[in-house]
């Protein structure tokens, strides 16, 4: 492809070339409409570190960021980009829509822009082009499990401009679960002071103070990222009852945080203070993370300990469940009402979707058929299915791939090819796709970089542009892999099924 042609990723909706460039120099300044300058504060932070200009505001500024309600049409997050030889203008009804086409011009740029470090000598000229660019889905996701290996909150910041440059928009934080917990509470300060250390067989840690998790929320949304907090229950709760064993449902009883992987059969009680204990923790994580979406966990919650327990037999037969296995919905539908109350939409996992209220958008893993019979029950969908989106999974099978969950093949092209179900007639909604990075066996930032890219481009490229034809994702692919390395991204292979090197970084089992 041209090399005047950058090849974007994702692809824009519309896209035209046009003959000339706009050159960008110490001279340039910027128009910016009323309500359109956190955009151009994004502009000056994304470009000054590589091209040191200052693109400064003037009112007849060449280079134009313009509101404009009359492209309502576009909706939230669409807008129009023109570059012409002697001006570029940057239009949206929407500062999100500005957002993202900031990314575009990002791209469109010498791949020098993406530095962090001067670029001497550089010609920082925009190929001429006419954009209209529109996302196919709302909800353009990854998760990033961070109870199993705790991450530093500079990886997240840096997972959050990756996230941005690919017009993705939701980061989903797995914060808890049997290994870890690493989300501050301060009715319960034990939670990350017993519940955030690990110590068999090797001692791992961490947790995030509260400001910087309200940090990161900032750092996000100035970029046009939500981060979504997830805290698991009434499963895969082992950490929480390490650190509070009234939590359980034999209450007393002292456990250590889970040192193994898989699913714990440990579980909260179903008595009322841990339902108040629920409560007063999602309370300080509304406080913390504004988003509308709160997940709530819910999958893999086995109910042997509630069936042996006749505090749990004796609370299914006052709710009127037909047994102790119902406790699960149950307690989901009590702390979703809660959410709901207060302005939020629960997720839960969803094998199937069944017993949950419609208010709880599903995020369905499993098969294909359990995101239709969601949609059929009325839920809002994230679909996520597994074997195109758990880049935990293997994605390629050279035999020096670096460990990863074991698993089916999930390599670059499934991802790209993977079409999230539908069900027609139905009162639900496909919100979109969320990839997903569990990392019981990644634990260093080189292998979390070696995991998600390139499979996260793929998937965002489907996500927002929906076009399948993979020979063309491919060879924009290539030249999109110049702007990983220079931001510093240590992705895994582009053939997977070329040797690969192998990651240098110590795994933990």
């Amino acid at each position: 492809m041209p090399a005047h042609r950058p090849s974007l990723v994702p692809l824009p909706t519309h896209l035209a070339h046009r003959p000339g460039h706009f050159t960008l120099d110490a001279h340039t300044t910027v128009r910016v409409s009323p309500g359109a300058g956190p955009a151009a504060d994004l502009l000056r932070t994304l470009l000054a570190p590589a091209t040191g200009l200052p693109l400064s505001p003037a009112s007849d500024g060449p280079f134009v960021l313009a509101l404009d309600p009359g492209l309502g049409g576009l909706g939230e997050e669409g807008y129009g980009l023109t570059v012409g030889p002697d001006a570029v203008l940057l239009r949206a009804a929407h500062l999100t829509g500005l957002l993202r086409g900031i990314q575009t011009i990002r791209q469109l740029l010498p791949v020098e822009a993406l530095s962090s470090t001067p670029q001497a000598d550089v010609p920082w000229r925009l190929p001429c082009v006419e954009i209209s660019d529109v996302p196919r889905h709302g909800w353009r996701g990854f998760m990033l499990d961070v109870a199993r290996h705790f991450q530093p909150v500079g990886l997240l910041r840096r997972y959050v401009d990756l996230l941005a440059l690919h017009k993705l928009n939701v980061l989903h934080l797995h914060l808890t679960d049997d290994q870890g917990w690493r989300m501050p509470v301060a009715a319960y300060p034990l939670l990350t002071e017993v519940g955030g250390r690990r110590a068999e067989p090797f001692p791992h840690q961490g947790a995030y103070t509260r400001e910087e998790l309200t940090g990161l929320v900032a750092y996000a949304a100035a970029r046009g990222v939500t981060v979504v907090p997830e805290i698991e229950m009434p499963g895969h709760v082992r950490a929480a009852i390490a650190a509070y064993p009234e939590l359980g449902t034999v209450p007393g009883r002292r456990l250590d945080v889970w040192p193994r992987w898989g699913v714990c059969d440990t579980v909260l009680g179903v008595h009322e203070p841990v339902l108040d204990f629920c409560r007063t923790v999602l309370d300080e994580v509304m406080d913390v993370f504004p988003a509308p979406y709160v997940h709530i966990g819910g999958d893999e919650c086995p109910t042997t300990e509630w069936a042996a327990s006749p505090a749990a037999r004796e609370r299914a037969a006052a709710e009127g469940l037909p047994d102790t296995d119902a406790l699960r919905d149950w307690f989901l539908g009590r702390i979703g009402a809660h959410l709901v109350e207060r302005g939020r939409t629960p997720v839960a996992w969803a094998e199937t979707g069944d017993g949950l209220p419609a208010d709880f958008t599903l995020m369905t893993w499993r098969e294909p058929e359990h995101t239709r019979l969601a949609l059929k029950r009325g839920h809002s969908v994230i679909s996520c299915q597994h074997r195109s989106a758990y880049l935990d999974y293997p994605q390629s099978p050279a035999p020096d791939e670096p460990l990863a969950q074991p698993g089916v093949l999930v390599d670059l092209r499934a991802v790209h090819e993977h079409e999230p179900p539908t069900a027609t007639g139905t009162t639900g909604e496909l919100l979109g796709a969320q990839a997903h990075l569990w990392t019981e066996y990644v634990s260093t930032p080189e292998h979390v970089d070696h995991m998600v890219f390139p499979r996260l481009c793929a998937l965002a490229d489907r996500a927002w542009h929906g076009s399948p034809s993979w020979p063309h994702f491919r060879d924009r692919l290539d030249a999109h892999a110049a702007r990983l390395a220079a931001l510093g991204v240590r992705h895994g292979p582009l053939d997977p099924y070329a040797p690969i090197p192998h990651c240098s970084g110590k795994e933990l089992p």
